[in-house]
């Protein structure tokens, strides 16, 4: 597949016209969206609907003063207004900037001062978060998506579609125009803005559809429990389903429930689904639902182990696929278990369209099973125009060809890669360079187990020593469990890598997107 592959990548393209309005003058009728509400209740969108009411909103923006390259923030959890807003940026040919409604005054007030965003589309929730009494950086504009009065100086998103004409002449765009600004999570440093092109949509495509089983098949259907401001639930999942004119579900969870989305997926006829490993993991312990017909899961953002993968088989019936990326240059290198049974602790191979290497500190290619960072060669369709506002930042992400991710794994001589994890998540010991990601996985088969993060922390002799740090299930009993646990490492994987610390905690630290914040650990044992 990797030698036959072809990329075809038009010069002129727009997110807007592949994801919608093709669709939309084929079969205008056709479901795109389900949306539920958080009392079960649902209405369907269809293609028309949302096309006429993108051009509504494109031509309330440009009576704001939004123009091409112009950034506009959408802080909303999942429903048709962030499909409206983002459909209407990219005809604009303006910049959509995902926001997550988890944010606090603070991160919002950086992304918004450091992208410049002219207008922030939220809702009534979250207007409170805006800095300026309602507007970014005190000069932008604002919609509010809740009906009803408004505050002094936000305008009401449905009141100006209403008002607005429902024809629009999309902009034409190049392949390489700007479309989404994506802030990285920022677990170390400022969070930095990853924008990328139009182009980036297409690139996703060749994992996705091997992930999810060739998608996509006759009677498709999407959801994923991932915020659509993450890079995970927006390009993993919610637009592929909209290039490939396949429904998609969406739903406000303000808190997730495992049962209650396992619930929603069996009512709405979900068949693919991207979902985070602590999804997968609190969803384990759930009973699983009549009527429930999943046919694929991808699962990205932390390694999984061999519990997870054997309960999505025998429990769901589904051969989850694993997906590796990041913001920067994304779904690169995954599994496709319908093609090829991958071993154990493997995430699978470069993905057809991609080239990814194992490099070494002088970034040249490393010889089978040596240790080193995850690169990526560029040019690549997926890969990010730039950090925003930081060409220094830009150009110490590339190392000659290769496009360096801060990532370190290894690729045996047949081409499969193993995550050992983030280069400053890195273990150093005694002399021996250990990744937390087996440990973790390794402990995670512990019955009590619901989360696991292993990290380094200071020790004159060692260096570092491992400690970990395990979130219990209620009511777990501690007696003897940290011996257990210990044990379960040294003779399951190795005595070298066994922790000699071990630490219970109510919850581990996360991203926005739920990645473990293992430097926050650290820290915590840092004087």
């Amino acid at each position: 597949m990797r030698r036959d592959f072809r990329w075809h990548i038009p010069a002129r393209m727009n997110i807007a016209e592949l994801c919608l309005e093709r669709h939309a003058r084929a079969e205008p009728g056709a479901t795109m969206l389900i949306h539920v509400a958080p009392d079960g209740t649902s209405r369907e969108w269809s293609r028309q609907e949302i096309s006429r009411a993108s051009n509504r909103f494109a031509n309330a923006l440009r009576a704001a003063g939004v123009a091409r390259g112009d950034r506009v923030g959408l802080m909303l959890s999942q429903g048709p207004e962030v499909l409206i807003a983002h459909m209407a940026i990219f005809k604009l040919g303006a910049v959509s900037l995902p926001l997550f409604t988890l944010f606090g005054p603070d991160a919002l007030a950086y992304r918004l001062k450091d992208s410049g965003a002219r207008v922030v589309v939220t809702d009534r929730d979250n207007l409170d978060k805006l800095p300026g009494q309602g507007a970014p950086n005190g000069a932008g504009v604002v919609f509010c998506t809740d009906p009803g009065p408004q505050p002094a100086g936000v305008r009401d998103f449905w009141a100006d579609l209403g008002a607005a004409s429902d024809r629009f002449a999309m902009l034409d765009t190049a392949a390489d125009d700007p479309a989404v600004l994506i802030y990285t999570s920022g677990t170390t440093g400022s969070p930095k803005g990853v924008l990328h092109a139009h182009r980036f949509l297409l690139g996703h495509m060749p994992l996705n559809e091997l992930s999810h089983g060739f998608f996509p098949q006759p009677g498709d259907r999407g959801w994923t429990p991932a915020d659509w401001a993450w890079i995970g639930g927006l390009m993993d999942l919610a637009m592929p389903c909209l290039l490939h004119g396949v429904p998609l579900v969406s739903c406000r969870m303000r808190k997730f429930d495992p049962g209650a989305a396992l619930g929603l997926m069996a009512r709405h006829g979900v068949r693919n689904s991207f979902l985070p490993p602590t999804a997968l993991r609190l969803m384990r312990h759930e009973p699983v639902p009549g009527g429930l017909r999943l046919r694929s899961i991808a699962s990205g953002g932390e390694s999984l182990g061999a519990d997870l993968l054997d309960w999505g088989s025998s429990r769901l019936g589904v051969e989850i696929n694993e997906i590796y990326g990041q913001t920067e240059c994304n779904l690169v290198i995954g599994t496709c278990r319908q093609l090829e049974p991958v071993p154990e602790g493997t995430m699978g191979r470069a993905v057809p369209g991609h080239d990814v290497a194992i490099i070494d500190a002088a970034g040249q290619p490393l010889p089978p099973g040596e240790l080193g960072e995850i690169a990526v060669r560029a040019p690549d369709p997926v890969m990010f125009l730039q950090y925003w506002g930081k060409p220094d930042e830009t150009a110490a992400k590339f190392d000659g060809e290769w496009m360096r991710t801060g990532d370190l794994g290894r690729c045996d001589e047949t081409g499969l890669f193993t995550f050992e994890g983030r280069d400053d998540d890195v273990i150093t010991s005694a002399g021996y360079r250990i990744g937390p990601t087996e440990i973790e996985n390794c402990v995670l088969t512990h019955p009590d187990v619901i989360a696991a993060a292993a990290v380094g922390v200071p020790d004159a002799r060692r260096t570092e020593i491992v400690k970990l740090f395990a979130v219990l299930r209620p009511g777990a009993s501690r007696e003897g469990l940290e011996e257990a646990l210990v044990e379960m490492v040294r003779s399951r994987v190795s005595p070298h890598v066994a922790p000699r610390a071990v630490e219970w905690i109510d919850s581990l630290p996360t991203t926005a997107t739920g990645k473990v914040m293992r430097r926050a650990l650290r820290d915590r044992d840092i004087p």
